[in-house]
């Protein structure tokens, strides 16, 4: 039997939703549209339709669609060597670690694969951290999150987290976990123990329907961490790498995590890349053997990073989100409409709440050319390649103006 691997001509989009609908799990609630192919901020679907993408893969094509650049690295590297497992030292994973170190200044570097792993090691990290630094007693340790969080979908992640579709018919969940509410730091100073040894939270909150905390709120939450000898975790999976205006959200406020998740745009969409960074202090804790991935580290991954970061650096697209995104902010904002609630975000990060549930909204800017995602049922997520233009923002905003008001 053989597998036609190009494009059916033959096939239409119903077609195609027709397929996936009989042979897929229906785990997905994906707008009607079937994508071909894509190029900078655009994507074309199997019609040939151009559309804006408003999503960048939920951030994790902050460089764009197909960016030559990362192309170039990642088929030249695919010649050479994918995968070695980590049985075996590779060239570019020692120069991914460097560049991240030099990039951020932290000492040591763990890549994975999927943000949800990044965020299981960064847990089991905290953990053990608590058990052999801090002293906790063995198997007390806990670690505080906040409501509203979307760190992952793992039994262990969704065990703390508050979205109730999450967590259905998943249990038992795993236990060492307090749960307090978001942009509030006196509720994580009151919950504080001498068994906590780690508070993980987003810099803004993505799922939840970016929800940016008051100015003051990291800092502070930081400062009680510190006085406490707890770890500051930050989940800069979405919000990091360009996306906020800095090259890191807590960059806002001056925070300077005890540990840093970084994914998506680490691979320019190209491959699957994350990691964990931290001082030895805590990354230290693990030694060979206590925790691993056969393609964590890989030399593709690591290739198609190193380039993907001199992307973002090189052209500038960090500095170019937080202008375009003051920019589009402020024009979005200055809708208006009694079908509109809020307009909220930072950098090219923007939600736009509905006074009604935001799926039709989206399917109607479909319609018009938009690529959006509807998040917690009322907010339209707003996020495109930070290689996006002003004209090409203005040419959107005429689209959200006749949707939206």
């Amino acid at each position: 039997m053989t597998i036609e691997m190009e494009f059916d001509s033959c096939l239409h989009t119903d077609d195609y939703i027709d397929l996936e609908n009989q042979y897929g799990a229906h785990n997905y609630h994906p707008l009607d549209v079937v994508v071909h192919r894509a190029k900078g901020v655009w994507v074309y679907d199997v019609e040939g339709k151009r559309y804006l993408d408003c999503l960048a893969a939920y951030s994790a094509v902050n460089q764009g669609h197909c960016h030559p650049r990362i192309l170039e690295t990642a088929i030249t590297q695919a010649k050479r060597v994918t995968l070695t497992s980590r049985a075996f030292r590779n060239d570019q994973l020692p120069l991914l670690c460097k560049e991240l170190h030099d990039l951020t200044g932290y000492d040591t570097v763990l890549p994975m694969n999927s943000g949800a792993e990044a965020v299981e090691t960064a847990l089991k990290a905290a953990r053990k951290w608590g058990y052999q630094v801090k002293g906790i007693d063995k198997d007390k340790a806990e670690i505080i999150v906040c409501a509203g969080n979307f760190h992952g979908r793992t039994i262990t992640i969704i065990s703390f987290s508050a979205e109730h579709q999450y967590r259905e018919g998943y249990g038992p969940f795993t236990p060492g976990f307090k749960v307090i509410p978001y942009d509030d730091p006196e509720a994580l100073r009151r919950v504080i123990s001498p068994d906590t040894a780690a508070f993980l939270v987003e810099p803004i909150q993505g799922e939840a329907g970016i929800i940016v905390p008051r100015t003051g709120y990291l800092q502070e939450c930081f400062r009680i961490c510190r006085e406490h000898g707890v770890l500051f975790v930050a989940d800069e999976i979405q919000t990091g790498l360009g996306r906020t205006g800095k090259l890191f959200c807590c960059m806002h406020e001056g925070v300077n995590p005890d540990v840093m998740i970084i994914g998506k745009a680490l691979s320019g969409g190209y491959y699957p890349v994350s990691a964990v960074l931290a001082s030895r202090d805590v990354l230290g804790v693990f030694k060979p053997g206590d925790h691993g991935s056969t393609f964590g580290g890989n030399p593709m991954a690591c290739a198609i990073a190193r380039t993907a970061l001199r992307v973002l650096v090189e052209e500038r697209l960090v500095e170019r989100s937080a202008q375009l995104g003051e920019y589009f902010l402020g024009r979005l904002q200055s809708l208006r409409s009694p079908n509109i609630r809020e307009v909220r975000g930072r950098g090219l990060w923007i939600g736009v709440e509905m006074n009604g549930p935001a799926r039709p909204y989206c399917e109607a800017l479909k319609d018009e050319g938009i690529l959006c995602k509807d998040t917690h049922g009322r907010v339209i997520r707003v996020a495109p390649p930070l290689v996006i233009t002003r004209e090409e923002l203005d040419w959107a905003f005429e689209r959200f103006e006749k949707v939206l008001v």
